[in-house]
């Protein structure tokens, strides 16, 4: 895109900023009764339509409000790939265990992907492996083969979870956008703590870690899969000599106050986009401010089912970009 085209833009995403939830909406979502009233709270902020929805129903049309506005305002949608292509290689390994299981895959696929779901599900039924794209082809054949060869879900996902990696990181690579390739790095990194800590936890071997984990610059993955294997301890001790130092309390908590602390760490990157005029970056911090608010939206509205206290669905929330 232009310079002007993203001025146009970035013009538009001002104004969408003025509507994200801030710390104060969540507090007060926090503190309804129920689901329901979280709804109707949810429904004077904009969100929704006229029809009565479920909460799931609810957060899928918001990620499909989210995505037709961004392509309202971006002519060429290939600048966001590095967003998308999660997307595509989780409806791969859903179209592979459906085909092999012979279930239907009804409701499984996720939208918002690069390609359609339902054209690479009929790829991997008939073999064509080249009727893919060419981020998804080797990770099709290498993951369908290793499926029927060995009946290991694991190492299915683990070969196509690993191409996804590689693939984010490589777009990361050739973008000349300091967020896009901060992003795409956190991506990777965060994954590789990840595999590091559950392998631990679970006894991995050193190939188990190889071959699950891709290189980035941040994280030296060789002295990672060792400290892995020696356990718990020495990957805290290697992770705090990394940029990454601040999530080892997060890790000592939870997986998923890790994940926090990922997505905190990336929204207080992107904030300084908020007076960038002049490129892509105000775009992809709002994206990400959105998914980050619907994340925050689920688990509030997903305690508020199981009955948790509200300061155990307040830890497990992001920070607000607003």
């Amino acid at each position: 895109m232009q310079q002007d085209d993203y001025t146009y833009a970035v013009a538009r995403i001002r104004f969408k900023e003025t509507k994200l939830l801030s710390d104060a909406d969540l507090d007060a979502l926090l503190g309804a009764k129920d689901t329901d009233e979280v709804m109707r709270l949810l429904q004077d902020k904009g969100w929704g339509d006229s029809t009565d929805l479920s909460p799931d129903e609810l957060l899928n049309l918001e990620e499909q409000k989210l995505w037709g506005f961004v392509s309202e305002i971006i002519s060429d949608m290939s600048e966001l790939e590095f967003l998308l292509v999660p997307n595509d290689f989780h409806n791969l390994k859903v179209a592979i265990k459906c085909i092999t299981r012979d279930i239907k895959p009804d409701g499984l696929f996720l939208t918002n992907s690069v390609c359609d779901p339902d054209m690479v599900y009929e790829a991997i039924k008939s073999r064509d492996y080249n009727a893919l794209p060419v981020f998804l082809q080797g990770a099709a054949q290498s993951a369908m083969t290793a499926l029927l060869q060995t009946s290991d879900g694991q190492l299915c996902d683990i070969i196509v979870d690993k191409a996804c990696m590689e693939y984010v990181y490589s777009l990361g690579k050739k973008s000349d956008n300091e967020i896009i390739r901060l992003y795409c790095e956190l991506y990777v990194a965060s994954a590789d703590i990840k595999i590091a800590v559950r392998s631990a936890n679970t006894r991995k071997k050193a190939d188990f870690l190889r071959r699950a984990m891709a290189p980035c610059d941040s994280i030296d993955v060789e002295k990672l899969a060792n400290a892995a294997i020696d356990g718990h301890e020495a990957i805290m001790d290697y992770i705090s000599g990394t940029q990454y130092r601040g999530a080892a309390d997060a890790i000592e908590s939870s997986m998923s106050a890790f994940e926090k602390w990922c997505d905190d760490y990336l929204t207080d990157v992107m904030k300084p986009q908020k007076w960038e005029p002049f490129s892509i970056g105000p775009i992809v911090a709002y994206i990400v401010a959105r998914q980050n608010e619907m994340k925050a939206v689920r688990m509030i509205l997903s305690g508020k089912v199981s009955h948790l206290s509200d300061e155990t669905i307040k830890e497990r929330l992001r920070s607000m970009y607003v």
